[in-house]
């Protein structure tokens, strides 16, 4: 065995077990570090293969790629992980692109590598634009909201299988260049088409299914390039994606056609509004002395304590109630926030201990038992209109059971609905006090009351 064999296979290995460890939180940590080595490793092997053309431009292409990456991840805020995540599979896709076009310039091959090529190309392609769409609805650049038309269906599906279409012709007559920019174009334009029509509620499902999309490409390059662990690779990543898709479609009991072609997200309009119905709120104080005479707590976190970057004010908030002998927990919804896992990376950051993150159909038993349900931004997974209203948008959604909790306080800037569109009936319900502000500064303030209950 060769030395860019060994390391291939140890890098192979790496990759496997990054994807086990990051599955709990406990052992997240540990997943990403293999995973960085693993493809340290892979790259050393490929430079080991004696196939490079010109280390020069390596070296050069490593530099810029670090000037990009290093200030990427160090100055963007946790908070915008989803859109860095969005742009990463952007920038990943391209590349896959990008070498299968080379490679077909350089080759014009015939049969299953052109057929690999045509996969590469295709999946690379859309991929890019429908992250870069993505990222432009997740940082609220575009309209989150989903743009239909009458027909679009139809035109995306012809859309596609002429590219297809085009693909299959390249495949048995790859010596036809005159097609090949029209593929191209139409894979870039698929991309487009695909995510528009798609609303904010649903991008955490698009962020998955997008890198499964990335990983089939790069699998499909290393079809083409006889490459074993691009093969090995490419199929974690796509598989992964689209188990995680799935399971993402399930959280908000959604098809697949449903998110994809089903606009949802749009804004819902009713004979009624919220502001008309009678609401109860509280002071920073009020909500400080329930919380204080609390046995347990469950804090459900949403998109609006990563847009308040409330996360570390919420751990201080745990540590003010634990040392008085309340039980807090947090409870975690598959899909909330903008991508999957969004909520548990941003209470990583803040130090909550990962044995206080309780998944959603482990912690909804318990509500019904539960003193204070504390939401903190969080909206359309915690709606009662998923199991109460059967033509709500959100209908069948699973959901936490906050409103079963003896109180429920909610943290939100002002009456304003969710992803989904839909007006919030826990906001009415007698045993829910609304506590009007920014997520940050309002616990901050019930912090500073327990502090000064504690002293006197």
């Amino acid at each position: 065995m060769s030395v860019f064999q060994a390391l291939y296979l140890v890098a192979a290995a790496l990759f496997i077990l990054a994807l086990k460890w990051m599955s709990a939180p406990a052992t997240a940590r540990r997943g990403v570090i293999s995973g960085e080595v693993g493809m340290l490793l892979a790259v050393v092997g490929t430079l080991l293969r004696h196939e490079v053309v010109n280390y020069e431009w390596i070296v050069i292409a490593l530099m810029v790629g670090a000037a990009i990456g290093v200030p990427l991840a160090l100055l963007m805020p946790m908070t915008h992980v989803p859109q860095r995540t969005a742009i990463s599979q952007a920038c990943g896709a391209f590349a896959s692109a990008l070498i299968g076009t080379a490679e077909y310039y350089r080759l014009h091959p015939h049969g299953f590598i052109m057929g690999a090529l045509a996969v590469e190309i295709l999946l690379g392609f859309l991929t890019t634009t429908a992250s870069l769409m993505a990222f432009g609805k997740l940082h609220e650049i575009l309209p989150s909201r989903p743009v239909v038309y009458k027909g679009q269906n139809f035109v995306n599906l012809a859309l596609f299988l002429i590219a297809v279409g085009i693909g299959v012709t390249l495949v048995v007559h790859p010596e036809n260049a005159l097609l090949f920019p029209i593929f191209v174009g139409l894979a870039l334009l698929f991309g487009v088409l695909l995510i528009i029509p798609i609303g904010g509620a649903d991008m955490p499902t698009v962020i998955a299914l997008l890198n499964s999309y990335a990983g089939l490409s790069a699998c499909a390059m290393g079809f083409a390039l006889d490459n074993k662990l691009l093969i090995i690779a490419g199929a974690l990543d796509g598989s992964s994606g689209f188990i995680l898709s799935i399971i993402m479609c399930r959280a908000m009991n959604r098809s697949f056609t449903n998110v994809l072609f089903g606009g949802f997200g749009q804004l819902q309009t009713t004979a009624g509004t919220g502001e008309s119905k009678p609401v109860r709120s509280a002071s920073p104080e009020e909500a400080a002395a329930i919380l204080e005479d609390a046995r347990t707590v469950v804090v459900i976190p949403g998109y609006g304590m990563a847009v308040a970057q409330a996360q570390h004010k919420i751990r201080e908030l745990h540590d003010a109630l634990t040392k008085r002998g309340v039980d807090v927990r947090f409870a975690i919804h598959p899909v909330a926030g903008r991508m999957p896992g969004h909520m548990n990376v941003l209470l990583a950051e803040a130090d909550v201990p990962y044995d206080k993150l309780i998944e959603m159909d482990d912690i909804n038993p318990e509500l019904g038992m539960t003193d204070v349900a504390l939401i903190v931004g969080a909206n359309d997974i915690v709606n009662p209109a998923a199991k109460n209203d059967p033509n709500s948008p959100i209908a069948g959604m699973p959901i936490l059971d906050a409103y079963k909790a003896r109180t429920v306080m909610i943290i939100k800037r002002g009456m304003s609905a969710g992803f989904a569109g839909i007006d919030n009936e826990l906001y009415y319900m007698p045993n829910t006090l609304m506590l009007f502000g920014d997520a940050k500064a309002f616990v901050s303030s019930l912090v500073k009351e327990i502090a000064t209950t504690v002293h006197a």
